[in-house]
């Protein structure tokens, strides 16, 4: 699981310093997480089921951590349930029954706060719903790519470009970022490092497209840029969470990484771009 940012100039502040992270320890943690993620994709869906459920619910505890610090209750064992049968019901049902469950989800979540009180009733629900919005119904999206006859594939083409964003705008960000895009967002991520990332997930989309979902060159193009400029969104809305709540990351379970949703920030929006692509592209 990759944290990708479009405009990721990480490695240069605003200032021109250099990135803080371990980067050698960070690739090796990224390999050893990609590399568990291909290897379920290519033996049997269903383990990535599961890895994919495990995965959002150390994503749940780590936000629903850092809401904790500000006060903000969650139903962090309803959203690790409903999690679970999110994922479930797109996979094995399909659209229709997710999008059911996920409505009883909220359904659910609003009601259970009424058993904590009145107080702070709206802030409380409010968080928890928009909890279930970022992480299990994006992960329900995922869910039915997945389920489509070439669902592997696709899965692998959207971590693969997702992961090549990071690359591209790292590299692009230290040797050239001078422009920040957001400095009051996220102050390390550079015009430049944004540009980097288009161009070089564009042309691993060409590569990916054509090779692996049998799909046009202008496909993989498209799909590319797209996501690229998604993936930065995602990294900025987390960064945005983060200096909302008041903390650096989102927790300290990735060696050299952070938090898991700090890998999980780019995912988590192209879960559901890369449906939208894939179905109106490649069809169902």
């Amino acid at each position: 699981m990759s944290k990708s940012t479009a405009a990721e100039g990480e490695s240069k502040s605003a200032s021109g310093g250099k990135a803080g992270r371990n980067l050698p320890l960070a690739i090796g943690v990224g390999v050893l997480l990609g590399a568990l993620a291909l290897g379920s994709l290519l033996f049997l869906k269903e383990i990535f089921v599961v890895l994919a459920v495990v995965a959002l619910c150390i994503g749940v505890s780590e936000v629903a951590a850092g809401m904790a610090t500000r006060g903000i209750r969650i139903m962090t064992g309803v959203l690790y349930v409903g999690a679970a049968v999110v994922a479930v019901s797109a996979f094995l049902w399909g659209a229709a029954a997710f999008v059911a469950v996920f409505t009883g989800l909220v359904f659910v979540l609003l009601l259970g706060q009424l058993t904590r009180g009145t107080d702070h009733y709206v802030r409380d629900a409010t968080a928890n719903v928009f909890l279930a919005a970022y992480l299990p119904l994006m992960l329900g999206f995922a869910m039915l790519t997945l389920a489509t006859e070439d669902g592997n594939m696709r899965i692998i083409v959207f971590i693969a470009l997702t992961v090549s964003s990071d690359i591209g705008g790292y590299f692009a960000g230290v040797l050239f970022g001078k422009h920040p895009m957001a400095p009051n967002i996220s102050p390390k991520k550079s015009w430049e490092g944004f540009a980097g990332s288009v161009v070089f997930q564009m042309i691993i989309g060409v590569w990916l497209f054509m090779w692996l979902l049998d799909a046009p060159w202008w496909a993989g193009a498209l799909a590319g840029a797209i996501m690229a400029a998604t993936a930065t969104a995602g990294d900025f809305v987390e960064s945005a969470i983060k200096r909302d709540l008041g903390i650096k990351d989102m927790g300290s379970l990735v060696p050299g990484h952070g938090g898991l949703m700090d890998r999980l920030d780019s995912l988590v929006p192209n879960a559901f771009v890369s449906w939208v692509l894939f179905t109106v592209l490649l069809g169902t």
